[in-house]
């Protein structure tokens, strides 16, 4: 083990002279050159990012065991120069050197014309799924721009938005209130992108006024710029490009509108925007990814159909929702919240569905891919209340094990902190108390104390 030092090149010269070994010697392990060795050491030449490298790694030590060190050998014991700082920002965030990254973020921002660069670095992170570095770099360009009406900042916000978001739905409000003030001032590729996001967020919350503003705005945008696109000869190589084509957006703008018609108990509307997301003969490509997207819409939008007539209260339609999804086992548990929201409105004994598709009742992880509109958010909201929902009907049914369905969602609600779910749980609870052992009731007390 090398003893502490305060410089890199002291740590080096300590070792050769532990080991016995000459500069040739070294030179000749590491693969840098002796003259370049020389220099480091009586502190001629600064250390490249390739050198701190190969003298860590010749030295047989942790690839990061210097990385403290090298930021001071960055900034205080020679000019910073960015052919260095990048890669070894790049580098400290892909071993997970959090430390290091701030430290040379803070130092580099008191000279503004930073800014750029890290915001690009941030980028290239950000795409690399190295979200924490990249929000530790998106924070500290914001702040160094936040009296500046740029796009970048404007960019940085949506980005921190986006690694914000987690199964917190308080967390969640929060963000998405902070970056709805940016979405404007972002390029239109992004507001496109960034409505679909502050879509979902909202929509695993029941703002559902809200994900119907933002999905008109949505729909508005997205047209305006497909039929422009679709009207010019020239090609757009030089514009900023959406995660998915524009016609996707229209769709899913529609798809946005035909749930928030669904929540609110029109029926009628929400199917009449099902037809529109199913009908994709209006589309100018006409390629594999096209015939992907619109399948994928056409079988949402078969399954919504029958769904939607489930939920009008259509009992005949029960069977035949039921059977269709009985052949996709990702749509299962979706599928079941529903039927069991819609019994309980209508009074529908369900036992044998419950009974069949018993296997899909506990909360599965791995089925997080539901499909575009069912991300994590949604889902572990539509978990929550669907457990809550589940022990409404057992102790509709006059069925104790109702309580146990209480206990399970008041405690996935107070994970996500989905407050309108735990008062639903505290005031089901509270009717049926009387139903309750000692065990359930002490367990009930624990979680309400964890919540409060």
């Amino acid at each position: 083990m090398v003893p502490t030092t305060t410089m890199i090149r002291d740590a080096l010269a300590m070792y050769l002279s532990q080991k016995g070994m000459s500069i040739n010697q070294f030179s000749g392990q590491s693969g840098i050159n002796s003259g370049t060795l020389s220099r480091i050491l009586s502190g001629q030449q600064p250390i490249a990012m390739d050198h701190l490298e190969r003298i860590t790694k010749a030295m047989d030590l942790p690839e990061d065991y210097f990385y403290s060190l090298y930021v001071d050998e960055c900034f205080y014991y020679s000019s910073p120069t960015w052919r260095r700082l990048r890669p070894f920002l790049v580098r400290s965030a892909e071993l997970g050197r959090l430390d290091c990254v701030e430290q040379v973020v803070q130092n580099l921002l008191e000279n503004l014309i930073y800014a750029p660069m890290l915001f690009e670095v941030a980028e290239g992170l950000f795409q690399e799924g190295l979200w924490q570095a990249a929000e530790l770099l998106y924070k500290n360009v914001s702040a160094s721009e936040k009296y500046q009406n740029s796009e970048r900042l404007a960019v940085c916000q949506y980005r921190l938005f986006r690694i914000a978001i987690s199964d917190d739905q308080t967390r969640n409000l929060q963000a998405a209130l902070l970056f709805e003030c940016y979405l404007d001032r972002l390029d239109e590729a992004d507001q496109l992108d960034g409505l679909k996001h502050l879509g979902h967020v909202y929509g695993s919350m029941n703002r559902w006024h809200k994900v119907d503003e933002l999905a008109k705005k949505m729909l508005r945008l997205a047209t305006i710029r497909y039929n422009l696109q679709r009207q010019s000869d020239r090609r757009e190589n030089n514009e900023k490009k959406t995660e998915k084509p524009l016609y996707f957006y229209i769709l899913y703008a529609q798809l946005f509108c035909s749930n928030v018609c669904e929540q609110i108990g029109d029926f009628n509307s929400a199917l009449e925007w099902v037809s529109l997301y199913m009908d994709g003969s209006w589309i100018q490509e006409d390629n594999e990814e096209v015939k992907r997207t619109v399948a994928q819409f056409q079988e949402w939008g078969t399954a919504n159909s029958l769904l939607y007539r489930v939920m009008a209260g259509h009992y005949e339609a029960l069977s035949e929702y039921v059977e269709y999804i009985s052949d996709r086992p990702d749509e299962i548990f979706i599928a079941l919240y529903y039927i069991i929201l819609s019994a309980n409105r209508y009074d529908w004994n369900v036992d044998n569905i419950l009974e069949r598709f018993a296997a899909y009742l506990p909360y599965r992880t791995n089925l997080a891919e539901y499909g575009i509109i069912h991300n994590k958010q949604i889902i572990a909201n539509q978990y929550s209340r669907f457990l809550a929902e589940l022990a409404a009907y057992y102790l509709h049914n006059k069925r104790k094990e109702g309580i146990g369905f209480i206990l399970k969602s008041l405690e996935s609600s107070a994970r996500i902190n989905n407050e309108s779910n735990v008062i639903k749980c505290v005031d089901l609870f509270g009717q049926h108390r009387n139903q309750a052992d000692e065990e359930e009731n002490e367990q009930y007390k624990l979680q309400i104390g964890i919540y409060l």
